[in-house]
């Protein structure tokens, strides 16, 4: 199948569907557009929960029809994206390829850009935070500050476009640790939109438009009710050939009408 088709995953026991975008494949690398709202990997919390990892395991040793048409014998990721967060993914489909990958992943080397919608707006148009990240004591899963027993961590953010109470942000993380951007950005007073766990409220259309009224009187739907955080854009050393290679995943449709708001609404 080529560039731009999708692989279709479902969980009948919860009637689960998602219709994942190829992004790039070849015979060592494929990457696929990861949506919002599915684990990378097993919860070490709650192993049973849906996860991408398992799910396409499972397609593999099934021999389905996305599998089956590509030859697929083994595919691993080689980086993780959280629960909420949309975008690029990339999976090695040899073990050579897996740990070249993770070598060049280990050294911090690939570039990956993310952008994250904030509530607030940063003084400069460019920064820097460069700020140490250890796991909170009090919430399970949650990380913090940690300027004594934290790891490094360190993550360029760049102004992409400004509305009224709300910043676009480019983000390239130059490190690898949990919930880093989510974590450095609260840490500088902004706040990603969705991101309750971390302060981030959600934004409805009616904090936008004054005028705006919720049909036949239901509740009103969040214009982004999760982490506004995508994988944009992931650059890497090919394991086989050593050339850089670019992957990029299209903003998903919520980021895109939320956007679309802002500008109509909200516009500087």
């Amino acid at each position: 199948m080529p560039v731009g088709s999708a692989i279709k995953l479902s969980v009948p026991a919860t009637r689960e569907f998602w219709e994942i975008p190829v992004l790039h494949e070849d015979e060592h690398l494929f990457a696929i557009a990861k949506p919002a709202g599915l684990l990378t990997s097993p919860d070490r919390y709650d192993p049973e929960r849906p996860n991408l990892m398992r799910l396409l395991h499972d397609g593999v040793a099934a021999g389905v029809g996305w599998a089956k048409s590509r030859n697929l014998t083994y595919l691993a990721n080689a980086h993780r994206l959280d629960f909420e967060t949309s975008g690029v993914l990339l999976l090695a489909k040899t073990k050579p390829a897996l740990v070249a990958l993770a070598n060049e992943f280990g050294s911090n080397k690939p570039l990956k850009t993310y952008v994250a919608l904030t509530r607030g707006m940063p003084e400069q148009p460019v920064f820097t935070v460069d700020a140490k990240i250890g796991p909170q004591t009090r919430q399970l899963g949650l990380m913090r500050i940690d300027p004594q027993d934290g790891k490094k961590s360190v993550t360029d953010f760049r102004v992409l476009e400004q509305f009224r109470g709300f910043t676009l942000l480019h983000c390239h993380p130059l490190t690898g640790r949990t919930h880093q951007i989510r974590v450095h950005l609260r840490s500088v007073g902004l706040h990603i939109v969705g991101d309750e766990a971390y302060m981030g409220k959600p934004l409805y259309l009616s904090q936008l438009k004054s005028s705006y009224r919720p049909k036949f009187k239901e509740p009103e739907r969040p214009l982004m009710g999760r982490v506004a955080l995508h994988a944009e854009r992931l650059e890497i050393k090919h394991p086989a050939t050593g050339e850089l290679t670019a992957i990029t995943a299209e903003w998903p449709k919520d980021l895109r009408v939320t956007v679309k708001y802002l500008r109509q609404f909200s516009g500087l």
